[in-house]
């Protein structure tokens, strides 16, 4: 079958919202499953974060590496390498019969997890040059991105309930076959620039140990103390490796990261307000599952309708609501008053009490019953 050429790139943005949705929904689907991962492999209260800290780990260390490595090598290539590596560490997750085993693939995941993420918005770029569709475009793919942790949460509720915590990871196998086929014949060939064959080997080891090392070290703090030597100690070596790096990327003809960048002032806010806002939504998704799991009592399938509001609003407004807001009052009153209302929610999750009423619990209830009843027919 053959497509024209401006279908093509529509179907090819497809298969890039694929590989992003994989992604995403891999930060939050674990996190419904903990407590049976916990029950079956024997985890520790403190040892079971690292199922989730381990992909996040390797995630955010070789974002920056992932994306110079598509300059260099081809935007579609370490796309499918990515994909590949993402979707073959899956499975050895879902059938990791041990602790370190389990903890070793959540690793490699998020080294698919990054290259995936670093290449994938700039092949939806050069997908799209004209201002009108490519704008377009990104509020498809920010929709995925923004929709897909909470559609993480409902799915692994429904998958941890309805088989077990294996199929969370072995649901990825059959999307990573199909994007895998689909990218081969819908992305378009790499066109790489001569001028960027370069790698800036000394920036790149130097940053992505920083980042290795400060991840490691906020994710371990809680286990060692935040004042501890251990944790101090990563936190200035990783400070010092950043400073190694921008005294490196001011020198080097092809830097990882042009630092002009920095001198735009809207840059360095989105990105402190990203950082600090993936921080909270993480740590909000992870800690509220266990929540209704363990102090709640409630089984998989009720965790992951319970986060069906939040899904449905996050949906809502990723897709329409957010670029009309925009468009009405510009880009402070949205965003200033979002993350008001987030930092409140957060307040008073923080003094939820251990007797707590969900009140759209009838919510649940209704999806576990509609679904029972389906299952029986």
């Amino acid at each position: 079958m053959t497509f024209s050429e401006d279908k093509k790139r529509w179907l090819a943005l497809v298969v890039l919202c694929l590989g992003t949705l994989m992604i995403v929904l891999d930060t939050t689907i674990v996190n419904v499953a903990l407590p049976s991962i916990r029950a079956d492999l024997g985890f520790s209260a403190s040892s079971l974060a690292w199922v989730v800290n381990a992909y996040l780990l390797t995630f955010g260390g070789f974002l920056l590496l992932g994306g110079r490595l598509g300059d260099l090598f081809g935007e579609r290539k370490m796309f499918l390498i990515g994909i590949t590596v993402f979707t073959l560490s899956s499975v050895v997750c879902g059938v990791a019969s041990t602790q370190w085993f389990l903890i070793t693939a959540r690793a490699v995941q998020g080294l698919g997890g990054a290259i995936v993420s670093a290449v994938s918005l700039a092949l939806m770029m050069n997908l799209f040059i004209e201002a009108k569709e490519r704008a377009k475009a990104m509020g498809y793919f920010g929709f995925v991105a923004a929709a897909g942790g909470s559609i993480g949460v409902l799915l692994g509720g429904f998958l941890t309930g309805a088989f077990n915590w294996h199929w969370i990871f072995w649901v990825n196998l059959p999307i990573g076959i199909v994007v895998v086929f689909l990218s081969l014949s819908l992305l378009p060939q790499d066109k790489i620039k001569t001028y960027t064959k370069q790698l800036d080997v000394w920036g790149a080891l130097t940053v992505t140990a920083s980042l290795l090392l400060a991840v490691y070290a906020i994710v371990n703090a809680n286990g060692v103390g935040w004042l501890s030597l251990q944790t101090v100690g990563l936190l200035v070596a990783a400070v010092a490796l950043l400073g190694a790096f921008i005294a490196i990327e001011s020198g080097v003809q092809s830097p990882l990261i042009p630092l002009s960048l920095f001198k735009l002032r809207n840059i360095v806010v989105a990105n402190i307000i990203g950082v600090l806002w993936a921080a909270a939504m993480f740590a909000w998704f992870f800690i509220s599952a266990l929540y209704l799991q363990l102090v709640l009592h409630y089984d998989p399938l009720h965790v992951g309708f319970a986060f069906l509001p939040a899904d449905l609003l996050m949906a809502a407004f990723s897709f329409s609501l957010s670029g009309k807001l925009v468009n009405r009052f510009g880009i402070r009153r949205p965003l200033s008053i979002g993350l008001g209302l987030a930092a409140l929610g957060l307040l008073l999750f923080a003094a939820a009490p251990v007797a707590a009423n969900y009140y759209n619990k009838c919510i649940a209830e209704y999806g576990i019953a509609w679904y029972r009843r389906r299952d029986s027919v």
